[in-house]
């Protein structure tokens, strides 16, 4: 037997031949999802300051072109574009996951599939093929590295990132295996991401950068830049520098899909997914409750160490350490009722109320993660409350409301987008996106998709 071909040859010999007829109706339908909800949140991002401030700085940098910049009248070149929109749809921090890494996967990727397909003038079925290429692609490497480049600390959406915007701006090009090869070599080459910029603009900032870095490397490839084709398994490469080595085969390409297996994660609440299940766990026990949120003195969410190592926060009065928060999170779910992105002004997060109840709310992780419940429940949580009168009830969540083992319906996943799109665009031109992106495939020209708006004069309603 042969020696194994290095990991992005397999990689680009799958991506470069692929055609929407060979994707089965069920991933179409699954990347139809992502891409729906991945715009919605993206269009109500594009309000943020940090989107704001990413417009401004490409507006000074870039060249115009054909790409839609969300937030913007005046289409800029597709780096820029992909930079800008992946900013946008990372800044509510409402975009979905992957377990396949642990990634904010189509955050990346769509921005970059979206840009490249406007860049050349291509249909909705080319940018619905580029997305799911991009998404298999860094789905799959995130599987043959397996869990432990997150658990070691890596962001894998800085790291992995670039591969899915690589591979969808690759396949929108229409370049070749090996200049596909050479271009994910290109953006892996100086890949990174640290989990010290979570609750800062940083960590926005890079999902838009692992984008823009996707986009560049595909469009140097097309020009016949060389990239080192063996950087995964390279003695200084990835699996080495980022990973301890650990480096499984690749899963079958093009017959075990990932937007299937192990899904997608499409967020309910807009605050970090590691706090979804306690968020749940705790709305069923207040479904149930005989006693009032003033009678609750404690709190305990039981989570696995990967929980405790995103939610850094204890006692946030911000929006982006907010959403980084456990007590924030279950605070919020008993006076609130349910978290929006409403909620998220410091006026509603600096409430006397909310601040007292989160130091009532305490994180730990017990001996019970130390099993197979970790595998089950990546980000599960037991969560008790007890009351001042000694009752104490528990709740256990493996799997919160909009996982892929428990996803949102169609309906609401619809009203999610329309709940993120019509403030920005107004509910006519929502309405319209929506219905286009349901039939995505067969939309004729992609940069007819998304009305152009400026969000100085967005819609109030």
């Amino acid at each position: 037997m042969g020696a194994l071909s290095p990991t992005l040859v397999e990689l680009a010999r799958w991506s470069a031949t692929v055609r929407l007829a060979d994707i089965p109706l069920t991933v179409q339908l699954a990347a139809k999802r992502c891409v729906i909800d991945t715009l919605g949140v993206a269009i109500a991002g594009s309000h943020s300051d940090v989107a704001a401030q990413a417009r401004a700085v490409s507006r000074l940098t870039a060249a115009t072109g054909d790409a839609t910049v969300l937030g913007s009248r005046q289409p800029l070149s597709a780096p820029a574009a992909a930079f800008v929109n992946g900013t946008a749809g990372h800044a509510l921090d409402f975009d979905d996951n992957c377990y396949a890494g642990f990634v904010h996967g189509s955050v990346v990727i769509l921005p970059a599939a979206l840009a490249v397909t406007q860049m050349g003038d291509l249909d909705g079925a080319a940018l619905l093929t580029a997305f799911v290429v991009g998404a298999e692609c860094e789905y799959a490497l995130a599987k043959a590295l397996t869990r432990q480049i997150y658990d070691l600390g890596w962001w894998t959406t800085g790291v992995l990132g670039v591969v899915g915007a690589c591979a969808a701006a690759c396949h929108a090009l229409g370049l070749n295996a090996a200049q596909t090869a050479s271009a994910l070599g290109l953006a892996l080459t100086g890949t990174g991401g640290l989990k010290a910029g979570f609750g800062t603009d940083a960590k926005i900032l890079m999902a838009g950068r692992a984008s823009e870095v996707g986009v560049m490397a595909a469009l140097l490839a097309s020009h016949g830049s060389q990239g080192p084709l063996d950087i995964v398994e390279h003695s200084r490469g990835l699996s080495v520098m980022f990973n301890d080595g650990v480096l499984l085969p690749l899963p079958a390409l093009g017959h075990e899909w990932s937007l299937l297996s192990p899904g997608v994660d499409i967020k309910r609440i807009p605050i970090c997914l590691s706090s979804h299940a306690a968020v749940d766990a705790l709305r069923g026990i207040l479904r149930e409750a005989s006693f009032s949120v003033d009678e609750i003195v404690e709190i305990v969410c039981d989570v696995p160490p990967i929980v405790r190592q995103n939610l850094i926060h204890y006692a946030p009065t911000q929006r982006q350490p907010a959403q980084f928060s456990m007590p924030f999170a279950i605070a919020a779910t008993c006076l609130l009722e349910d978290i929006t992105l409403d909620s998220l002004t410091e006026a509603a997060i600096n409430r006397p109320d909310l601040q007292r109840l989160m130091r009532r709310v305490q994180m730990l992780s017990s001996d019970r993660w130390q099993s197979d419940l970790r595998v089950s429940a990546p980000e599960g949580a037991w969560v008790s409350v007890r009351c001042k009168d000694g009752t104490r009830v528990e709740r256990f969540c493996a799997m919160p409301l909009g996982s892929a083992f428990n996803p949102l319906s169609a309906a609401q996943l619809n009203s999610k987008f329309l709940h993120c799109a019509a403030p920005v665009i107004g509910a006519d031109h929502a309405h319209v996106l929506l219905e286009r992106l349901g039939h995505l495939e067969r939309l004729p020209k992609v940069r007819a998709l998304i009305p152009h708006f400026d969000c100085a004069k967005a819609h109030a309603s």
